[in-house]
């Protein structure tokens, strides 16, 4: 079977599978956003004092304590943190890899859009959207790109 094509012509609808697995993917990749940017923000406060307490997830994200309470939680209960009562929230195993990858994907689009030419601060907030919604293919390419890019 032929794979339909990604776009259609101007002013038509796409194939209705097309269209069903990019909204799939778009709701998919916003779960995880949200996932993700804890569990890097995690690693970060961790590498920085050697621990990662709630009051200080809250600040930096901008929510409200019971947010972060909540969001906690389910990350414990997907196993990529552990909470110790009066010592704050430290990644499992499979927090630090999700974190690694996550912060790998921010870098390599934070390169891509500098090789583009947009500003480093500039690059650093969108990269900070664009790296959970990216496709692994697309994201390999923006890898090339920015390679090829520091090389020349």
């Amino acid at each position: 079977m032929q794979e339909p094509p990604a776009s259609a012509p101007e002013g038509s609808l796409i194939d209705p599978e097309v269209h069903v697995e990019s909204f799939r993917q778009a709701r998919e990749a916003r779960r995880l956003e949200l996932v993700e940017d804890y569990v890097e923000l995690i690693a970060d406060l961790i590498g920085d004092g050697g621990e990662a307490r709630q009051v200080d997830i809250a600040a930096r994200l901008g929510v409200a304590q019971p947010t972060v309470a909540k969001m906690l939680k389910r990350l414990a209960e997907d196993g990529l943190v552990q909470q110790r009562p009066y010592r704050g929230v430290f990644l499992t195993a499979a927090g630090e890899a999700l974190a690694a990858q996550s912060r790998e994907r921010h870098r390599i689009v934070e390169r891509f859009l500098c090789a583009l030419g947009v500003s480093s601060e500039t690059a650093r907030r969108d990269a900070e959207g664009i790296e959970h919604h990216v496709s692994a293919e697309t994201l390999d390419a923006f890898r090339r790109f920015a390679d090829g890019r520091s090389n020349a």
